[in-house]
């Protein structure tokens, strides 16, 4: 714990004309003072002087932490590095730009400053925080820095060769006897290089080769991962090949194990298995690359193809019309189109979640195939939305100048068979306007895309939460942990997903995604090997602690961790693998024993803080008091975006970052109502659907826990309403102020707090 504090106080930025800075300084030293033998104010604190200052105090005093009371920890903080503890108090934004002059007016001509009492508890919450904090010992590991990837296709391959070349061992683990994946089975790709005009090879076997000729690749082909046990860094990857099983030592995993189509079957309701000449992409791609596009009723090669892009829009009807129908078909892998998504009244059909350019490409890639082999054939693509973002243009325009290609924007409304094997297609809404019908020798629909991890254990993991990642609901089995912030990552730590069964994608993006996966395996064997956390804290040193001697089993934190990184031993207590931890605190937000805490992150620290908060016994001596606990990774930033804004809200309320709601304990929401504070505001991340909680589960967890402290409230006679839980997006920081005032007024209509003033 920290016993000699450094506290410096800045005046910039406009906060010596707004606060008493001087009057900040001597609350500190009246309450403190014993603590913090070096207390001073600063015209800008982030001067180069002012820091060599700084640095120059904590050699001179042997301080062993400052408190740094200016701007907002999210800014500077290249400037304000020590080697000691730093607490940064963030009174520019908290207070001084954010204050709202006209509700303070009436407290003013009472003789009370709410700013600079702002400043002042907010100054007091920083030092108590860091007489509660110490700094963390992370233990270093000597780990394994072997990378593991799952996939010998295109994304595979690349991701294999990315960690070969920055020094990693490889083992790479093919299911089937040759490498290459689905990309052998293409005819060609959609452009890859300059002028992006053109297909282009797709270049997989000189990938192979390169993957071949690697001394520190090891590429195991007829083989299965049949368990991967163990943490990251620390991994044992049981791998059977031949029937025969070995155990590897890895320290992180690669996920490239691609797609599935999705079941034919879906596509009955536009012929496909009924109309003998309705194919899927998939199967118009291998007939490319066999050489021959053939008619699968005569074998004779087609003289025009109808190319449908949107099977989401198809069979909509004036009963059941376009927009009742989704618009969201799922996204092809390159040689494959978009699959089906529910088509109105048909209970048949399956909806995939993704849709992207990936239809639109696929299509014209494969226009240009019937134009490759009949110069004299006719390719009509029929979309409801055309898709070719960025460089793709050039591509969608080179198909717009071939006179054998024809493009019209409609609405498949359905397919009838000629007599002859031709088929009609329906067309309404065309570009005209007009409805449409479209005679040609056959017709390509879209293959739907289906992750591996949707079926089946991929990983086979040895964890108390099952072998397969957690079902998202939303991604349809890809693999993904956060969907808006951590595009590589998995909800398993030290295991990374990348192509197609991280999402549909083109070849080039499959490539970069490849690299990404690669560089983050490599960051958390690296961060491991230091004792810090890979993301989304990367380069915390800190880890949780428990006090097993107070444990009661009752496996809560087991059970809400959302990573895994605590089992069960034989005697039901927590087993914690510290190099899953991702030093959210879910688990110790979890915890009614507050067994679990962090050296510089814990519940007596947060608990400290809020005794910190001055509470007037009555509501017209200063006014109503509100704490709000704000998530450090959307609500906190928010905040600081409406206050780089001067955006105002009420001087009532004070703000204490946590690192997610998840790590919220009840605890704290007692010590606040205990102590006379009138109501609790919880901002953190979205969760259900549409989540974007950097922890996947901490925000949804604490509103589970809400209701729980919702009882206790209504058992001790006071409001529920006083506490409640608010989602904000890091976007949304114009919703900020309005949320704050809305709760305030809630709380001026309940009046005081019951417990205030005992």
């Amino acid at each position: 714990m920290a016993e000699k504090i450094g506290v410096y106080i800045c005046g910039g930025c406009d906060i010596a004309a707004a606060v008493n800075i001087e009057g900040i300084a001597a609350s500190v030293k009246n309450k403190y003072g014993g603590n913090c033998p070096v207390i001073k104010t600063d015209a800008v604190l982030c001067s180069p002087e002012s820091v060599a200052r700084i640095k120059a105090d904590v050699k001179e005093n042997a301080l062993d932490a400052v408190c740094l009371c200016a701007c907002s920890p999210r800014v500077k903080w290249d400037v304000f590095a020590f080697d000691v503890l730093t607490e940064r108090v963030n009174i520019r934004e908290f207070c001084v730009w954010s204050f709202d002059k006209q509700t303070s007016a009436p407290d003013a001509a009472k003789g009370i400053d709410n700013l600079t009492i702002m400043a002042q508890e907010y100054t007091l919450m920083g030092v108590v925080k860091l007489t509660k904090s110490s700094v963390p010992d992370p233990e270093t590991l000597t780990t394994n820095k072997t990378i593991l990837v799952l996939g010998g296709g295109f994304t595979g391959l690349t991701a294999a060769l990315e960690a070969a070349a920055v020094g990693h061992e490889v083992v790479l683990v093919e299911r089937k006897a040759e490498l290459g994946g689905r990309a052998l089975g293409m005819y060609k790709s959609i452009p890859l290089a300059p002028p992006y005009t053109e297909t282009q090879d797709t270049g997989i076997d000189k990938l192979v080769a390169a993957v071949r000729g690697n001394a520190k690749i090891k590429a195991l082909t007829s083989s299965e991962l049949k368990s991967l046990g163990g943490a990251p860094g620390l991994y044992t990857a049981q791998i059977e090949t031949g029937g025969a099983a070995h155990d590897y030592a890895i320290g992180a995993v690669i996920v490239a194990t691609g797609w599935e189509p999705q079941a034919a079957e879906f596509l009955a309701p536009m012929g496909y298995g009924s109309i003998r000449n309705v194919v899927t992409a998939a199967e118009f791609e291998a007939m490319a690359k066999k050489g021959a596009i053939a008619r699968p009723s005569d074998g004779k090669m087609p003289a025009s193809v109808a190319f449908v892009l949107d099977v989401g829009m198809c069979l909509a009807t004036p009963e059941a019309p376009r927009e009742d129908a989704c618009a969201n078909p799922a996204e092809p892998a390159e040689g494959a189109e978009a699959g089906p998504a529910p088509y109105p009244n048909t209970e048949s059909c399956k909806h995939l979640a993704y849709s992207s350019e990936l239809t639109s490409l696929v299509a014209l890639k494969q226009a240009g195939y019937l134009r490759e082999k009949n110069e004299n054939g006719l390719a009509m693509i029929v979309y409801d939305h055309m898709m070719v973002p960025g460089l793709n243009e050039r591509y969608y325009k080179a198909a717009q100048d071939d006179p054998g290609v024809m493009l019209t924007k409609g609405t498949v409304a359905g397919l009838t068979e000629t007599a002859n094997g031709q088929i009609v297609v329906n067309c309404r809404d065309s570009l005209l306007g007009e409805n449409i019908e479209l005679l040609c020798d056959m017709v390509v629909l879209p293959t739907g895309m289906v992750p591996t991890t949707a079926h089946e254990p991929t990983v086979n993991l040895v964890y108390r939460q099952g072998p397969q990642f957690p079902d998202l609901g939303l991604f349809d089995g890809f693999a993904d942990s956060n969907y808006i912030c951590f595009p590589y990552e998995t909800r398993r730590t030290g295991v990374y997903a990348a192509g197609c069964v991280h999402q549909p994608m083109t070849m080039a993006q499959a490539a970069d995604d490849a690299a990404g996966a690669a560089l983050k395996a490599v960051q958390c064997i690296s961060s491991i090997n230091r004792g810090v956390a890979v993301h989304p804290r990367s380069g915390d040193k800190s880890y949780p602690v428990f006090n097993f001697v107070r444990c009661t089993q009752c496996k809560r934190c087991t059970e809400e961790c959302p990573f895994g990184a605590l089992d069960d031993d034989e005697k039901g207590t927590p087993k914690p693998n510290p190099t899953r931890c991702r030093r959210c605190g879910t688990c110790m937000g979890a915890c009614p024993e507050r067994v679990i805490s962090f050296d510089n992150y814990n519940v007596d620290q947060i608990g400290t803080m809020i005794r910190e908060m001055g509470v007037p016994a009555k509501i017209e001596e200063g006014g109503p008091r509100v704490l709000i606990l704000a998530c450090e990774n959307d609500a906190y930033p928010a905040l600081d975006m409406a206050a780089f804004r001067k955006t105002a809200w009420s001087p009532y309320v004070r703000f204490i970052p946590v690192r997610c709601l998840g790590s919220v304990n009840a605890i704290w929401v007692a010590d606040a109502m205990s102590k006379g504070i009138d109501g609790v505001m919880l901002l953190g991340c979205k969760y259900g659907d549409d989540y974007q909680c950097h922890f996947v589960k901490g925000s949804e967890l604490c509103n589970r826990r809400k209701e729980n402290i919702a009882e206790s409230l209504k058992r001790l006679g006071v409001e529920p309403e006083r506490v409640d839980q608010y989602q904000v997006s890091i976007d949304e920081y114009d919703r900020i102020p309005a949320l704050i005032e809305s709760f305030m007024d809630m709380i001026k209509e309940k009046g005081p707090n019951p417990f205030k003033g005992y």
